[in-house]
């Protein structure tokens, strides 16, 4: 892989039980950069991951990874840094993709580095790789209701209303992920924090 290549990783849980669930939205959103490159995944059982290689935006010079691990949240450390090391990707390279609590619905904020705030996928990732300075794409869906276990909420479905805009907030969640691979964190953040 060349060294302006990306790998994009959208963290979930595998298989269909968890497939629309908010922990999932990840993935939703490294699906819909790979459907728009026309872009196949193949499972790739050593690097314990579904892989796409692609060209982001069609632009020569947007060469990207995608990837969806096969692990459970809490273990995407190990695929992420599989796939860092087979791609020779470094850190300032590598786009997370995961869900936010802290974020109200649809909400979308592009950061590099930082803590795990709790989330047990990055805290993974921060392990395997031996640090927390690459770039991450939240993708906010809100503090649990009542007195809700947070990690119960995360494994349930969107709400009908959350699923009623759902596509938009992916949609244009892809759109600040594909700016990131192609323009840069700094002009990706400029266009998607406001």
């Amino acid at each position: 892989m060349s060294d302006d290549a990306w790998l994009v990783v959208g963290l979930g849980n595998p298989g269909p039980t968890y497939s629309g669930t908010r922990h999932n939205v990840g993935a939703l959103v490294v699906d819909l950069l790979a459907a728009r490159a026309g872009a196949n995944f193949k499972s790739q059982r050593r690097l314990r991951a579904d892989v796409a290689e692609t060209r982001i935006g069609g632009i020569p010079g947007s060469r990207a990874v995608l990837a969806k691990p096969h692990s459970y949240m809490n273990e995407s450390g190990g695929p992420v840094g599989q796939l860092t090391d087979f791609y020779k990707i470094t850190p300032e390279r590598l786009l997370v993709v995961h869900d936010e609590l802290d974020l109200p619905f649809g909400t979308v904020r592009l950061k590099r580095g930082g803590g795990d705030n709790g989330h047990n996928g990055l805290r993974s990732v921060r392990a395997r790789i031996g640090t927390g300075d690459y770039c991450r794409l939240r993708f906010g869906i809100g503090r649990p209701p009542g007195r809700m276990d947070p990690a119960a909420f995360v494994l349930k479905p969107f709400s009908a209303a959350e699923k009623r805009d759902l596509e938009l907030e992916v949609d244009r969640a892809a759109d600040a992920a594909e700016a990131v691979v192609v323009d840069g964190l700094v002009y990706a953040q400029n266009h998607y924090n406001a």
